[in-house]
């Protein structure tokens, strides 16, 4: 049985996408090997957000070709897209697949192992025009599944590539997303991720169709998973929206709203589609329709010309607005984007500083967030025992006397939260469940809980689950 292994880098699409990638192979008579593992074809998903993408890209190629030179190495996604005659030039690289031809795959390693040649299979990705279908049906990770509703991005904004890397919006049909939501759903994943490189535009490229009617569509399904929507711009949070939002079962109550800059004349610069007072004036009608939201944002420090003066009102604006986390990122200067070429670039160690104090205002906005709900009970989907979590969640819990008879994951509200399992029940049965867990102490990034209740079971026929759960599955 021929062999592939997959590196993947970047974000939750490109890891989508290699999922994707997988079943075809696996269709065609493949098998998976670890990538440090000698197989017969090597794949790398590459990114393009840096130049440090494109770096850590050529170091995984250079990788596959090292562990086998006899192997087929395919290189696609965004590198590859973007700079395929570089990404060619690169010794072993047998293919380059562009971002549209990723459903193609097999085929095309297929005829470089008949031809015998390299050769590439890149295109205009401008002139993309339909969402590419990959089906995939399950995820390694057991306790959550990302679903990838469309591809590309109209915005341009100024610091990012993304757009020539992707091209324009193109959402997957409605009847094909609940399709794969309800295979996921009855698959056992209780949390779906809606994702895509412009989650918020979906249905741009659709007649009277847009994301909150996809939100409605998901609500019928009678199955018990929860919905998150990885990201959403300001500007597409409508009315509409925001009542289906209100009224929804299903999705949990976190947004992700990108802000960048609390500065309208570093908002122009980025050519974002809002200002600072119209950001704040979403926010204001979200939390009214949802009490408790937690507004997880990013913010890009050092951007070209920013002053001082706006780096304040930035960190003012942030302060004011209560995020309940933040992604904060140093300004990038990228080949190929417009904020390359302006002048007034910001010096790296102002970037240091400010990214320093930003990153300082976060970690006191996410405590504070959390404080709120001790004593409150929220719904917890277990992602794994304590013992084999992240450093960080062993280390704040490396003293406590329970810790191996714990559990840690996400609330709806993306508290990261642990809490001990009570005896007689199996901690690797639950991973991937919903528990009710009572908020006992905050803490530096995971908070302690105590296990109320369990609320899904995977031996249980999911209609029944769904019936009796009942409630809003949110927080």
């Amino acid at each position: 049985m021929p062999t592939v292994a997959f590196h993947t880098l970047g974000c939750k699409v490109n890891f989508y996408d290699t999922e994707g990638i997988w079943q075809v192979f696996k269709h065609r008579g493949y098998e998976q090997v670890p990538f440090e593992e000698k197989a017969d074809v090597y794949v790398v998903n590459t990114c393009t957000v840096t130049h440090t993408g494109d770096k850590k890209s050529r170091q995984m190629i250079r990788r596959a070709v090292r562990t086998n030179p006899d192997a087929v190495v395919v290189v696609t996604g965004c590198y590859a897209q973007v700079a395929p005659d570089e990404v060619a030039r690169i010794a072993g690289v047998d293919l380059v697949i562009g971002n549209d031809q990723k459903s193609k795959i097999v085929d095309h390693v297929e005829r470089v192992q008949k031809e015998q040649h390299p050769y590439q299979s890149v295109g205009n990705i401008m002139k993309a025009d339909a969402f590419e279908e990959l089906d995939v049906p399950y995820f390694e990770e057991r306790s959550r599944a990302n679903l990838k509703i469309q591809d590309g991005c109209n915005n341009f904004c100024t610091f990012c590539i993304i757009p020539r890397a992707r091209g324009l919006i193109r959402s997957r049909k409605p009847e094909n997303v609940l399709a794969q939501a309800t295979k996921l759903a009855q698959a056992g994943y209780r949390e779906i991720v809606l994702t895509g490189i412009h989650t918020g535009g979906y249905g741009a490229d659709f007649e009277d169709y847009r994301l909150a009617h996809l939100l409605a569509d998901l609500e019928r399904i009678e199955l018990p998973f929860r919905i998150r929507i990885s990201s959403i711009e300001a500007s597409e949070i409508d009315d509409h929206l925001i009542e289906v939002l209100g009224r929804s079962q299903k999705v949990v109550n976190h947004l992700h709203i990108p802000l960048q800059a609390g500065s309208d004349e570093v908002l122009r610069r980025m050519h974002r589609h809002y200002t600072v007072a119209e950001y704040a004036e979403k926010l204001k009608q979200l939390r009214k329709a949802l009490p408790d939201l937690a507004i997880t944002s990013d913010v890009i420090v050092g951007f070209p010309g920013e002053t001082d003066a706006d780096f304040e009102n930035t960190y003012a604006f942030v302060a004011k607005q209560r995020f309940s986390q933040l992604h904060v990122f140093p300004y990038s200067q990228r080949r190929g984007t417009a904020a390359a070429k302006f002048k007034d670039q910001v010096a790296e160690d102002v970037k240091h500083l400010r990214v320093t104090r930003m990153i300082q205002l976060s970690q006191r906005l996410e405590a504070d967030y959390a404080r709120q709900f001790v004593g409150r009970h929220l719904d917890v989907i277990a992602e794994s025992p304590v013992i084999s979590a992240d450093d960080e969640t062993r280390r704040a819990f490396a003293a406590h006397p329970e810790q191996k008879r714990m559990l840690v994951g996400y609330a709806g509200n993306y508290l990261r939260v642990a809490f001990r399992v009570p005896e007689g029940m199996p901690l690797e049965a639950l991973v991937g469940e919903r528990m009710r867990v009572r908020i006992v102490e905050t803490g530096n990034g995971v908070q302690l809980g105590h296990f109320v209740e369990q609320l899904t079971f995977s031996d249980q026929d999911e209609h029944d689950v769904a019936v009796s759960t009942g409630g809003r599955l949110t927080s």
